[in-house]
C-alpha cells in the first residue's frame, strides 16, 4: 500500500535537493523544526496544510505543483499495483504496457485531453 505521506516527502526532497539546498536552509526559511522537515521528507510524519505551505513557500513552489507531483505518483502506484478494469473485456483492459513510466507521461496525457477538448 502507498502512503500519501511517504509520497510527499519523497516530492518535497526532491524539490529541495534539485535546488541544491539543504534541511538546515529550508528548516530555517519554513520555521519548522530541523527534525521535524526530516520526519515529513522520510514520510514518517503527516505535515499539515499550514506546515506544507510554508514549506513550499520556502522551496519557492506552489503548493499545487507539489500536489499534484503527488497526485501523479499516486496514480502511477495504483496503476502498477492494482489491476484496473479487471472484468471489462480485453480490448478495454489497461495493460502494463500501456502505464505511463513517469508522472510526465501521465501530465502530458491529461494536458492534451484538455487541450483538445
Amino acid at each position: 500500500m502507498v502512503l500519501l505521506r511517504q509520497l510527499l516527502g519523497d516530492v518535497l526532497r526532491q524539490l529541495r535537493l534539485r535546488q541544491g539546498r539543504t534541511l538546515r536552509e529550508v528548516s530555517a526559511a519554513a520555521r519548522v523544526s530541523l527534525g521535524y522537515l526530516s520526519e515529513v521528507e522520510r514520510g514518517q510524519k503527516e505535515a499539515s496544510s499550514e506546515l506544507l505551505s510554508s514549506i513550499c513557500k520556502a522551496l519557492g513552489v506552489p503548493l499545487s505543483h507539489v500536489l499534484r507531483d503527488v497526485a501523479d505518483q499516486l496514480a502511477l502506484a495504483e496503476l502498477q499495483h492494482e489491476p484496473v478494469m479487471a472484468g471489462a473485456p480485453e480490448h478495454e483492459r489497461i495493460t502494463a504496457e500501456s502505464i505511463p513510466e513517469t508522472p510526465e507521461e501521465i501530465t502530458g496525457e491529461f494536458r492534451a485531453d484538455m487541450v483538445a477538448a
